[in-house]
Order: C-alpha cells, then sequence, then structure tokens
C-alpha cells in the first residue's frame, strides 16, 4: 500500500485500511466491504452503517477499544483525521517539554464537544496515556460515551455542559488544571447550511445526491447560531476566566476565511501567543488554532 505520507508521521493510519486486519478483529465489517475498480477492497463510505463498522473494527484493531458503537444518526467520524489532531497536539506539548512528546496521566486533556463517539479521549488515551475530561451539551451523547467507558472499563471524566452558550464555565471547577483543550465545533450557522454543505460534498465527491447528513450527525454536532466563528469566539471570550487553568486551548477551524477575524479576537483577548497548525489529510488541509495566556517562560509541563 501507498504511505499516505501526508497524515501525521505517527499516525497509525499512514499507509490506508488494511481491511485484512481489520476484518480478522471485527468480522461483521466483511458485509460492507466491496472492490474499487483497481480490485483494492474498500466500503461506500456514503453508507452510514458502513462507516461505523470501520470505525468500530479501527478502534478495535489499532486502539484496543473492545466495544464501541454510538445511536443511530450521530456524527461518525473518520479516524484517521481525528487521530492527526491528537498527535499534533503532542507535538505543541512537546514544545514545552524539552522537545520531548508527553505521555502519562500527568497530561490532562479537556475535550469540548466530546460526542457520542468519544474518539478523541479514546484514541488519545491509547496513544499517549493521557488523562481526559470530556463534555458536552447533548444528554443522549453523554450517555453513550459513559457507556463506551463502562464497557472498556475506561478512567474517563464525562460532564454535562448544561448552558449552550458556555464553553467553559459550568464545566471546568476552580480546581481544574488542564495541558491542553481540543474540540471540533460546529460548522455551520443553521440546520439549512449543513444540509446544503452535504449536498455539496457529495456533488464534488461524484456521489450524486444524498439525504443523509455529512458522517451523520446531530444538531449540536453539525451547527450551533453563529456558525463556527460565533462558537470559537464564544471559547475565546471564555479563555479569559480561566486563563491560568490551562496551558494550551486550541480548536479546529475548517474553514482558512475565518482565521483573521479569529485573530482579531485573540489579539483583543491578550494571549501571549498564538499558533496555526496545519494537518494535511488526503486531498484537503484541515487546521487547528492554539493560544495560550502563559508567557514562554512559564511554560514547563
Amino acid at each position: 500500500m501507498a504511505i499516505k505520507s501526508m497524515l501525521h508521521p505517527r499516525n497509525q493510519h499512514r499507509e490506508g485500511y488494511d481491511f485484512e486486519r481489520l476484518i480478522v478483529k471485527s468480522p461483521e465489517l466483511e458485509a460492507f466491504t466491496k472492490r474499487n475498480p483497481r480490485g483494492q477492497m474498500t466500503i461506500n463510505f456514503q453508507d452510514m452503517d458502513a462507516v461505523r463498522m470501520l470505525n468500530r473494527a479501527l478502534l478495535m484493531t489499532h486502539y484496543e477499544v473492545d466495544f464501541w458503537d454510538i445511536p443511530a444518526s450521530f456524527l461518525c467520524p473518520p479516524i484517521p483525521g481525528r487521530v492527526d489532531y491528537i498527535h499534533y497536539l503532542a507535538d505543541l506539548l512537546a514544545e514545552s517539554n524539552g522537545k520531548e512528546i508527553p505521555h502519562g496521566p500527568e497530561i490532562k486533556a479537556l475535550d469540548i464537544g466530546t460526542g457520542a463517539s468519544l474518539v478523541y479521549p479514546l484514541t488519545g488515551q491509547h496513544e499517549y496515556g493521557w488523562d481526559f475530561t470530556g463534555v458536552d451539551i447533548d444528554p443522549v451523547s453523554i450517555k453513550s460515551a459513559r457507556q463506551i467507558c463502562q464497557r472498556n472499563e475506561l478512567k474517563i471524566r464525562l460532564r454535562r455542559q448544561n448552558n449552550p452558550e458556555d464553553i467553559f464555565q459550568g464545566v471546568v471547577g476552580p480546581g481544574d488544571i488542564f495541558h491542553v483543550t481540543l474540540c471540533n465545533p460546529p460548522f455551520h450557522a443553521s440546520l439549512a447550511q449543513a444540509e446544503e454543505g452535504t449536498r455539496r460534498k457529495w456533488r464534488n465527491l461524484g456521489k450524486g445526491h444524498s439525504a443523509e447528513l455529512n458522517f451523520g450527525g446531530q444538531n449540536a454536532e453539525l451547527w450551533c447560531p453563529g456558525g463556527e466563528i460565533g462558537f470559537i469566539a464564544r471559547m475565546i471570550e471564555q479563555s479569559m476566566n480561566i486563563a491560568e487553568q490551562c496551558l494550551w486551548f486550541t480548536c479546529l477551524v475548517s474553514k482558512k476565511d475565518n482565521l483573521k477575524p479569529l485573530f482579531r479576537l485573540l489579539n483583543k483577548a491578550k494571549v501571549a501567543e498564538l499558533k496555526v497548525v496545519e494537518m494535511a489529510q488526503g486531498q484537503k488541509t484541515s487546521r487547528f488554532i492554539a493560544w495560550t495566556y502563559y508567557p514562554e517562560r512559564q511554560r514547563s509541563l
């Protein structure tokens, strides 16, 4: 298999999907596989059941997750891209750790909008052993994430955010300290915008029309008032209130054009440093924005 060199060097999925290995670990996947015109094994990525089964096999095979499932119609995230974010966060933290990648439960990570899939804590805990706290506003997502934790006997703290206007307030206590936050924010400003985004994606992929939202997804996972900029703006504003409780705040940014207004907000917040980390995944480039209130001399882990 050709190496997907665009993924992070430590990403286990750089060589693509080894379906034979995945099927050995999760035989149910075989029913969803097919051969593409080049004779390679693949799945129909427009089929949400197939994507869910692939994710289950990937988590079982690569991340020692014995049980994984999510409610029907919930967001089914692509594992390789999600875990890339984790690896780049490890690189970011290494800058404050003598250039060594930090491992172990001493590293505290806060996952904003952890979702029903719990994908960031599952992969991040396996790869680096970090201590994760996941928060979400949706009770069904929290219930699903809690079931995944219990069935796999994992120690991941889960907290319900009761106020959709709040990001950190209500879920970060005065005694909490985090080394890093991570977040995959809602991209769209409305349900109609989310649906149009899905139609555009399937057209670009030559897949025709799909009635399904992009890889599934509930309202809180795909859209919120103000869209991505509005969500991250609230995150920046509230981060000022817990500036000393977190070393690096980070969040994915789907559109490059959104960076400029976010830079203005961060400069207004008088952060000590801000970064944009680009991640190339297949044919697209994603990125996350990172900011800290700590001067460089005070950032040792």
